[in-house]
Formats: structure tokens, sequence, C-alpha cells
């Protein structure tokens, strides 16, 4: 095989406090997010909801340093790929295509077809496929191959979801043991699996195979673990008046402080990077949370990152791929049916905790039948009056 080229594809956040304002705009511009009756409705709609959030969500991105750490360590793990890939015999470039913040997907795609390469690798960073992550830049990616004849002439193969690669549950068994044998009893502390939630309708009604995949991986993780440690599996994140998969986070951990677990490890299981939903929503919201509920001996293992046995993983995996049938994206974002999402808990629009949390609960959400409903039979002011 030539010169290979791998999209590293992932959500994006903003990179500094000054980039907030226009994530946000950006994010509500795009009508995949907010579907409305009228075009024009569009960008006054997301400058409001921009405007409106703004300072409260660069108060929250103070708390972890001032903007999102998720492209520099996309980037990183990038470099990390290409070096090891070389390593392994293995020429490549590496692209970063974020779906809501720089560098866009787009930038990446009109980068690569200007290399010559010979096949793409296209590489979510996210374990395990679900129609709200992988999925969306799957049906983005699509459509710019629809759009763009240098495109499809150019040979590619996806991979859908990876969570049963072995070093990838090496990778994370060795850092929950690093987290555990920190505690004067390694063997007796809880194991807490924190995954991002979606609606139950996706899974029951759309087909979305997220929670099977994540309820495997957490089993494989603990088979390659190998210890006597007792675990919970719950799901974070959690919006609107719908229906999540559960247990939620919060009430599990209200849950086994009621039981007397003193001692507990978190798991980030559905995220390979750190970012605002480890680094702000667990290790400070869920921790508060948690030692409310008497649970004072609290741990979180870090995230893989440029981890050497995750990234080797992420190499076995790509080098694999190149020698099976390519897999193409009209293969992997099919859904059984449309279904209806909502907005945000108490039907409000915007961030709770920030904007690039929101940045991952809206792909899981995309605003389709509301907002439809609320603008043509209540009026645009009712829908305004849900963001006071």
């Amino acid at each position: 095989m030539g010169r290979i080229g791998v999209l590293l594809l992932n959500l994006g956040g903003p990179d500094k406090l000054e980039d907030v304002g226009p994530f946000l705009y950006n994010l509500f511009s795009d009508p995949e997010i907010i579907r409305l009756p009228f075009r024009w409705m569009q960008k006054p709609l997301a400058w409001f909801i921009a405007t409106r959030r703004e300072k409260t969500s660069q108060e929250n991105y103070k708390q972890i340093g001032g903007g999102s750490p998720l492209r520099r360590i996309t980037e990183e793990q990038g470099e990390a790929i290409k070096a090891k890939l070389g390593e392994l015999g293995q020429e490549a470039n590496i692209y970063v295509g974020m779906r809501y913040w720089h560098p866009y997907t787009e930038e990446a795609i009109a980068q690569l077809t200007q290399d010559n390469i010979d096949k793409l690798v296209i590489l979510p960073l996210y374990p395990q496929f679900s129609i709200s992550t992988s999925g969306s830049s799957f049906r983005l990616l699509e459509q710019l191959w629809k759009e763009n004849p240098k495109l499809q002439s150019l040979e590619y193969t996806v991979i859908a979801s990876w969570y049963k690669e072995p070093g990838y549950l090496q990778a994370m068994a060795e850092l929950i043991l690093g987290e555990l044998d920190k505690f004067p009893h390694p063997d007796h502390v809880h194991i807490f699996f924190s995954a991002h939630g979606v609606p139950k309708s996706y899974v029951e009604e759309a087909g979305d195979p997220y929670q099977l995949e994540i309820e495997e991986c957490t089993t494989l993780i603990m088979q390659t673990l190998n210890r006597p440690n007792p675990h919970t599996l719950a799901y974070q994140s959690r919006v609107g008046p719908v229906e999540w998969l559960q247990p939620y986070t919060e009430d599990a951990l209200n849950e086994l402080g009621a039981k007397g677990v003193k001692d507990l490890v978190v798991v980030p299981i559905s995220f390979v990077s750190e970012h605002i939903e480890t680094l702000q929503e667990i290790d400070i919201e869920y921790r508060e949370i948690a030692e409310e509920a008497g649970i004072h001996n609290f741990g979180r293992v870090p995230a893989p990152n440029t981890n050497p046995v995750f990234i080797k993983a992420l190499c076995d995996l790509i080098i694999d791929v190149l020698q099976q049938p390519n897999l193409k994206l009209s293969q992997v974002t099919q859904m059984k049916k449309r279904v209806k999402m909502y907005p945000q808990e108490r039907w409000e629009w915007g961030i709770t905790t920030s904007a690039e949390v929101w940045n991952g609960r809206i792909a899981m959400l995309g605003f389709i039948g509301l907002i439809i409903e609320l603008i043509t039979g209540k009026g645009l002011l009712h829908v305004i009056g849900l963001l006071h």
C-alpha cells in the first residue's frame, strides 16, 4: 500500500474564551441542529442564542483553563499515530476533521483532496458507534462525497466502531489499574463507568447500536482488567423531558452513596480525549454529587489521549482495515426510522455546563419536531421566551 490518509473525526470545541460566541453562532446557524420552517429565521435566531449564552459558557470554560483542549489533544493523537505508523512501515498523512469547530471536516477534506494519497481511512474518535456522533459526521461526509468529483474518485474505507480492539481494551484496563493503585485497598474500590447518554428512542426506534456496544465494551474492559472490583455502568449528560438511557450518572452515584460506597473510580468510557465533559462535568459536577452522597474518595481514570498502548491500538486498527474490503459511508449511516428529538432540560435552549457539553448534547438532539411545532403553532416570540 502506498501513502494513505487517515481522517480523524471528532466534535470540536472553542479553543479560547473569545471563540465561544462565534462557536455558538456557528453551531446554531446549522440547519441540521435547528430546523426552521423559514430560512431567514436561522441566522437571527442563532445570533440571539449565542449572545444570550456566551458569558455563561465562558464562565464554565474558565473552570478548565479558558478553552477546550480537544483540538490540541486530537492533533497530538494524530501526530502520535503518524509516528507509530511510520515505525510499523506504513507512510500516512493525518487529517483532523471537527464537526462544529476548527479544523472543520470540510477543511480537512479540502486539504486531503490536494494531497497525493492512494487511499483514505475514515476513523471516528468514538469507540462505540452512535447515529448522533460518528453517524452525524458520516452523514456530512456522505453529502460532501456527492458534491465533490475529486472525492468520488478517491478510494476510502470507514471504521464504524472499534470498541473491541484488544489494544484499546488493554489501554483502558491499564489506566483503570493505575487509578485503583492509588487507593489503600484497590480491590474494594467501586469502578463506575460513565458513558455519554442518548435518548432511549434512538435505540428502540431508530436502531442505534450504541447501548449494546457500550454494555459489551464495559464487559470486555472488566474481563481484560481481571480484577474482583464491583462495577456500575451509567449514562451522563441527560437532556430534555424525554427518557434517556438509564441509569443516569447522578442517580447511580446517589444510590451507591446510600449503599455505603466510600471509594469510587469513574471511567469515562465513551471518551478518548480530555474535554469539557471529563474536566468539568465529571471532575466538578459529579464529584460534588458523589461527595454529597457520602462518596468521599473519588477518583477519575484519565482519558487515553496519547497513551502509547492506545495509539498502537489505533495504528493496528488502521493497518488491519487496509487489508479488508472497503466499508462505504452509505453502509453505516442508515436509521430504521426518523425519531423526534427535543430541546434542553426545563425547556431552555443554550448551555447548562458549557458550549462543548452542549456540542456533544446537541448532536444527540437535532431540535427536529418540537421546534417546528413551537414556531408554527405558537409563534416565534414563544420560542424566544424559552430562552429566559
